[in-house]
């Protein structure tokens, strides 16, 4: 017996060696250990959960003291939450409920039904971002974006001013009109939006299915020329991109603004209010940067901004304003904070 449980437990001791050594020889040990490391905790964006919101179920990141001032901060195309990596520390660190979800089509937010229209037309996701707010019982907060999150938190300032304390808005007042859409732009513009004439097509739906990360990779580098980030980085966002209704959002996002594909009725009257170019009345401050050319003054939306106002240049930064300079979309979210107290 006494033989038996020796042998038992140098067998026991055995394993244990052989599971340690395949934990660093994979890394599992490292990842476990490091994990936790303060630094991790502090760049973060805090918790992921999920809730049912409208129509979706939302995947969202939470950081900060659950009494504080909310904030949300949404993403554009081809980005995702963890553009406000280094956002929503500062943020928090501030004494700010910071909430970063993923708008529909991007990583972990979901359709509840199989049976709902894959829209991406501007007041639905709009909507979301309202559904997003009553689920989580928050009744007004500061809202920031850019690229398709700027144009997200446009609307949701003009349509419910009520819902939203403050505003930052990268590239400025953002609502499309789908009749003035129609009109032609000079042909160095209309070469710019290259990408949206691709996606009017099969081949192009068909070509971004199959390419997503190198197409939005792409992307990234002519949209943002001077900002040198590196494979992990791109790897971080390009996970959201996997999502199952991932092409079908951007395909229709892009065919609606040409009116080439329809929206859902349901929306018709938040469309209709929006075709009229509603003025923004609360607090704001727009940010431009290099992307936005000749627009980066500002002259050409400001007077859509009719409450506190504050145009801010980024001179040598691209689109994507939160990762490319996190102190400086920060500030501006607690100077837009400030103007509305």
């Amino acid at each position: 017996m006494l033989q038996r449980f020796k042998i038992q437990n140098v067998m026991e001791k055995l394993i244990l060696n052989a599971v340690f050594l395949i934990l660093i020889t994979t890394g599992s040990l490292h990842a476990q250990q490091t994990s936790a490391h303060p630094q991790d905790q502090e760049s973060s964006l805090g918790v992921l959960k999920q809730i049912d919101a409208g129509v979706l179920n939302i995947g969202y990141t939470e950081a900060g003291p659950v009494n504080g001032t909310p904030v949300i901060l949404l993403h554009g195309w081809p980005y995702d939450i963890h553009s406000y990596n280094e956002v929503v520390p500062i943020l928090s660190q501030k004494g700010y409920r910071v909430i970063t979800p993923y708008l529909r089509g991007f990583g972990t937010t979901r359709f509840i039904s199989p049976n709902t229209m894959r829209n991406a037309q501007q007041s639905a996701v709009a909507l979301d971002i309202i559904a997003l707010m009553d689920a989580l019982k928050i009744n007004k907060a500061v809202v920031g974006g850019f690229d398709w999150g700027a144009r997200t938190a446009d609307i949701m300032a003009a349509l419910w001013p009520e819902r939203v304390k403050a505003l930052v808005s990268v590239s400025g007042y953002l609502v499309t009109n789908l009749e003035a859409n129609k009109n032609p732009l000079t042909p160095e513009a209309e070469y710019g939006w290259w990408y949206q004439y691709y996606f009017s097509t099969d081949r192009g739906e068909k070509g971004y299915a199959k390419n997503a990360y190198e197409f939005n990779k792409l992307i990234w580098k002519s949209a943002s020329p001077k900002w040198n980030f590196d494979t992990a980085t791109f790897d971080q966002t390009a996970e959201s991109f996997k999502n199952p209704d991932h092409t079908a959002i951007v395909i229709h996002n892009y065919r609606w603004r040409l009116s080439l594909a329809k929206g859902e009725p349901k929306y018709d009257n938040l469309e209709k209010r929006l075709d009229k170019r509603p003025v923004i009345n609360v607090s704001t401050i727009t940010i431009a940067s290099d992307f936005d050319g000749p627009a980066a003054d500002g002259k050409a939306y400001a007077k859509q901004f009719t409450g506190k106002y504050v145009h801010k240049i980024l001179n040598g930064i691209g689109h994507n304003v939160p990762q490319e300079a996190p102190k400086a979309f920060a500030e501006a979210i607690i100077e837009a904070d400030s103007m509305a107290n």
